[in-house]
């Protein structure tokens, strides 16, 4: 055999390796994207996939006995959010209990990246709940107001972002939260002194490269977007208040977010212990889907995929009736002997949500399952659970003043924030 014969052999069996690597490649690259999940985004082919997320991010499930704990330790009743796995994935939200049952506290984190004038249900999701864990342990709350994110990502200006930051706010105070307990604060007006010092760590222990395969950041991203994933990172260190946790630097975190946040706490707690903090635990919620299916989460960029807290009855009644897809079949006579298909039904999914009576949901799913309850029964069902929910929270916001943004925003100690 000539030399020039073996080399081309080797060089056809190279390119035939490099062809098979290559297809592979391009086959895990399509797996990936039947569904992107990240900050900021989220997209299916079909429904979002949430085993494949827990994985992928490498999160556990959160099962029945985390339901039955909670309750044995607050003595509450387990919130609907938790007893219907929207919350259904954590890290180390067993040790967050094993500590509390030892007498040792903790802080919650949550936040909120203000890009729109008004919230809309899903944006509700995460502060309802964290409201419930606020009452339930007695713990203090720090919640983000991330306007320099938004300004960096939406195209606005800092003056609107922090105008929105202070509108958001109010949605936010008008859940319900406890001003004793709760230091509401914007990135813009608080960033500096022991935060700025966590984040500068922070940043010195993620490379670009890491960055990049964590976040998906790209040549064409400003410098902005890539170093923005400390900012959110820090507030899950103690010592990033000290007029509120002053030595006490091992408090633990629990952070009450959806799991398209998952990437910036992974981040996280990579780096808190070469810190010298506890990594912060996280317990993670299912996307509120948008009204025409469960292929993403409900959008600000879209009005006719959400149920905004402005929304009219009228509006409501609109949105649910015209846009949110049905389980249901095409016609009464097949409806009758097939019944809806629960899975993909959104006024179901929504009813899951929000609907606090769980004997009354359990009806609805036998009765709308076997077909005896039609599609316009239940989006009427719907329609009045929903506006319920959104004028009650209107008629809440109505009655926050600017006074009282203020002093939830204030850097302030919190003397009784653990009694």
């Amino acid at each position: 055999m000539s030399l020039q014969s073996s080399r081309k052999r080797r060089k056809k069996r190279i390119t035939s390796m490099e062809k098979e690597n290559q297809t592979k490649a391009e086959q895990e690259q399509e797996q990936v994207q039947d569904q992107v999940v990240n900050p900021w985004e989220v997209s299916a082919k079909g429904k979002i996939d949430y085993d494949k997320l827990i994985d992928q991010f490498g999160c556990q499930r959160l099962d029945q006995s985390f339901v039955d704990r909670v309750f044995r330790l607050t003595s509450r009743t387990p919130h609907v959010f938790l007893r219907r796995n929207v919350f259904f994935a954590h890290r180390d939200f067993n040790e967050i209990l094993d500590g509390y049952e030892r007498g040792e506290k903790f802080y919650l984190y949550t936040g909120r990246g203000p890009s729109s004038e008004a919230l809309h249900l899903g944006h509700l999701v995460p502060f309802m709940f964290t409201k419930y864990l606020q009452e339930a342990f007695k713990v203090p709350l720090v919640i983000q107001l991330t306007d320099d994110e938004k300004c960096m990502w939406k195209n606005l200006t800092v003056e609107e972002s922090k105008r929105l930051a202070r509108e958001n706010a109010k949605d936010i105070i008008a859940c319900g939260f406890d001003v004793s307990r709760t230091f509401i604060f914007s990135d813009f007006d608080y960033v500096g002194g022991a935060f700025y010092e966590n984040m500068i760590k922070v940043a010195k222990c993620v490379t670009y490269n890491k960055v990049v395969g964590i976040f998906g950041f790209s040549g064409e991203d400003h410098i902005g977007k890539i170093s923005f994933p400390p900012v959110q990172a820090v507030p899950s260190f103690p010592s990033s208040f000290p007029h509120l946790f002053p030595g006490k630097d091992k408090l633990r975190c629990l952070i009450p977010c959806a799991i398209d946040q998952d990437p910036y706490f992974r981040m996280t707690r990579d780096v808190a212990p070469r810190l010298g903090y506890n990594k912060p635990a996280l317990i993670e919620s299912l996307f509120f889907p948008a009204l025409q299916g469960e292929t993403g989460k409900m959008s600000a960029s879209d009005a006719n995929s959400a149920i905004y807290v402005t929304d009219s009855h009228k509006d409501i009644k609109n949105k649910v009736n015209r846009y949110a897809f049905s389980g249901g079949q095409d016609s009464i006579e097949k409806h009758r002997e097939l019944g809806a298909n629960l899975e993909v039904d959104i006024p179901f999914k929504y009813l899951s949500f929000f609907l606090e009576d769980d004997e009354e949901l359990e009806h609805i799913r036998k009765e709308y399952g076997s077909g005896r309850m039609l599609t316009g029964e239940i989006k009427k069902k719907l329609i009045d659970v929903l506006t319920e929910i959104v004028e009650r929270h209107r008629a809440a916001r109505a009655g926050v003043t600017d006074e009282m943004v203020d002093a939830f925003m204030a850097v302030r100690p919190l003397p009784n924030m653990f009694n």
